[in-house]
């Protein structure tokens, strides 16, 4: 058996007899968790001891926005803010110091932050979840995203998806056409920049439409020539 198959056992065997104690507390939804910081405490020693590293290499990293409910302030109706969701690909290279010998593990990681925090969420998730298949740790439901939980709402809010759909019936622009160009299953997935793309397409299609409509009933004025009033009204 190469020397890192022996230095993951080794650590397993230790960490069943210890554990993770579940310390972090979900404070929305009230449930315990493992946190990153609680992984890295129990695992640095153990890693030290039996000569094994782990080296994360992030692989691919996503990114969208999404819409949150916040409470509203001193009691006031809840409102919408900007969510960042992160997710990311990462690869765990455990190399044993004693021959070099190596074994990559790789997961994902994916979590959301109205900041600039989501990404390094979801490398904390992706490093914890390695931690808990290769070394067999109990598991449960941040840096860590257990740490929080967010009220998201599907998609686009009600009254922006309704002014969308009028613009673009009047821009005579079906969502289907939308939807394969931005490589979405619904308009509500879209995202604002690319909303906001979609309403100025509208208006300069509604602009030459109404342009082109102008200059229509222009010429059809223009067919009539010298005919007067007189002669229409006979």
């Amino acid at each position: 058996m190469t020397a890192v198959y022996k230095a993951i056992a080794a650590i397993q065997e230790e960490l069943s007899k210890v554990g993770i104690a579940k310390d972090g507390v979900n404070e929305q939804q009230k449930y315990r968790f493992r946190g990153i910081d609680q992984v890295y405490s129990a695992l640095s020693p153990l890693l030290a001891k039996h000569g094994l590293c782990v080296l994360p290499r992030m692989v691919d990293c996503s990114r969208s926005e999404r819409v949150s409910m916040k409470p509203g302030y001193n009691g006031g109706p809840p409102k919408e803010s900007v969510l960042f969701y992160v997710t990311v690909t990462a690869e765990f290279d455990f190399v044993a110091v004693e021959d070099g010998s190596t074994h990559t593990v790789r997961t994902y990681g994916e979590a959301m932050d109205s900041g600039d925090k989501a990404t390094n969420k979801a490398m904390s998730a992706a490093y914890k979840y390695a931690a808990f298949m290769a070394f067999a740790i109990p598991t449960e439901g941040d840096n860590d995203a257990d740490a929080t939980t967010h009220e998201v709402v599907r998609g686009m809010p009600d009254d922006e998806l309704k002014r969308l759909t009028q613009k673009m019936k009047a821009a005579r622009l079906t969502p289907a056409r939308v939807c394969e160009k931005y490589g979405v299953k619904d308009l509500r997935n879209l995202n604002f920049d690319q909303f906001n793309e979609v309403i100025g397409v509208c208006d300069e299609r509604i602009a030459k439409q109404a342009k082109a409509e102008t200059n229509k009933a222009a010429q059809s004025n223009d067919d009539f020539g010298d005919i007067s009033e007189t002669d229409l009204a006979a």
